[in-house]
């Protein structure tokens, strides 16, 4: 029966076969020197002339990266190998003789990506794909443990939710849809029935940004509730960035390590996070000589100089209600604000959240509406639900992708996502 190479390493020592993909060869007249991949680690496989047939030499010195090979040997502790353990073969099978690799040392960010389909085969790729993998889990089970229902949102959506600008436009028989840009105006509606719900699925926009953060399709985490404040889903978003980051450090120490994540800064991140009001962060930056006039949104240079000043992700509440989307309602305390908030990670991952109450004031949101160029009357469905039974509620988007950016310790969003979609990006 066949091990895995991670469960092969854990026998220790006796008779084992594995099987995978050449990710290193070398060798001589004498000795070929092997190191297999599977999806759960490598290992080195020492190839003896004395002890193969005379026909497994012959494939063996022909072995190029990639190709694909069974082995049966004796495996046994040895520090010198890679990982610690070394197989002595005894018999080999060359599934697939790959050709020359076209992937090797120092390729430019563009080739790799060109490459994509090839380069998700590197143990970076397969550590960060590892990742996100928890990270889907860790969602699902931080919801469902607290009562919510997930529900699918439509992928095609007849009117803009997070402003016109951004809207993809695909044909839809003789008429046209645009692709979400959030589930929310759907989940507002499922909240009368269900109270609690939750997604995590694509979401698409057309942003003209050419930025290390951005996708024009990417995962975004969205949930919403019936009865929830401001504060109730700020306390949602901190627990479950805690969580999701607890069951990485837990799940995928191995990978955090190969990527070279400094473990100790996630094992910071604890609930609750500082909390700052967009007015404060004007200040924060006023001190380290930034000038932002009020009433400006932030952009990425001024979330990542706030950043500076923390390690652990940090709250940011209470932005110009000018500049917020139309669902997001003024603070009575404060009514050039909006009852929203942003979560900002550290070290230049910038926004993880974006979150707030929703506007119940039918009136008021026909005004916002028509503020940003939209026609009330192309969201009156969504109106309805002011109609009938209306009650406070709130919700929040998680960018997926952002998350395991920054757990990934990445350079690139692009490398948090199998096959990233950018503005110059539609390929492989």
């Amino acid at each position: 029966m066949y091990l895995s190479i991670k469960e092969a390493m854990k026998k220790g020592s006796g008779s084992v076969a594995v099987r995978g993909w050449v990710y290193r060869v070398r060798g001589s007249n004498k000795m070929i020197f092997l190191v297999l991949r599977d999806s759960t680690d490598i290992i080195q496989c020492v190839i003896d002339k004395e002890k193969v047939t005379e026909e497994e030499w012959k494939a063996a010195e022909k072995l190029l990266i990639e190709s694909s090979a069974e082995v049966e040997g004796t495996i046994h502790e040895d520090k010198r190998a890679p990982t610690g353990y070394e197989i002595k073969v005894s018999r080999m099978n060359v599934v697939h003789q790959a050709g020359v690799f076209p992937i090797t040392k120092d390729q430019s960010t563009e080739f790799l990506l060109d490459k994509r389909h090839l380069w998700l085969r590197s143990r970076k790729l397969t550590s960060v794909m590892k990742i996100r993998s928890t990270v889907f889990g860790a969602i699902d089970e931080f919801f469902r443990e607290r009562g919510f229902y997930e529900v699918a949102p439509p992928i095609l959506t007849p009117n803009a939710c997070e402003g016109k600008m951004t809207l993809f436009k695909v044909k839809y028989f003789d008429d046209v849809a645009y692709l979400t840009q959030s589930w929310q105006l759907y989940a507002e509606a499922l909240i009368f029935s269900l109270e609690k719900i939750y997604c995590n699925s694509p979401c698409f926009r057309a942003e003209r940004s050419k930025t290390s953060r951005h996708l024009a399709e990417f995962y975004m985490a969205e949930m919403e509730v019936a009865w929830a404040h401001l504060d109730d889903v700020v306390k949602y978003g901190e627990e479950l960035v805690e969580f999701i980051v607890k069951k990485v450090l837990k799940g995928n120490e191995e990978e955090l390590k190969l990527l070279g994540q400094d473990i100790e800064k996630l094992k910071k991140v604890k609930a609750p996070f500082p909390h700052i009001t967009y007015t404060k962060a004007l200040d924060i930056l006023k001190k380290d000589g930034i000038e932002i006039e009020w009433g400006k949104d932030l952009r990425t240079i001024e979330e990542d100089k706030i950043m500076e000043h923390f390690d652990t992700p940090v709250i940011v509440t209470n932005y110009p209600k000018d500049i917020m989307a139309f669902y997001k309602p003024a603070d009575p305390k404060d009514p050039k604000t909006a009852l929203c908030f942003d979560m900002l990670a550290p070290y230049g991952y910038g926004e993880l959240i974006g979150g707030s109450e929703r506007d119940t004031n039918i009136e008021e949101l026909k005004k916002a509406l028509k503020k940003q160029g939209n026609k009330p009357e192309n969201y009156d469905w969504y109106l309805d639900t002011r109609r009938y039974g209306s009650v406070p509620h709130s919700g929040f988007g998680l960018g997926v992708e952002r998350v395991v950016s920054w757990l990934c310790n990445l350079d690139s969003i692009k490398d948090a996502i199998p096959f990233p979609r950018t503005m110059l990006r539609k390929t492989p």
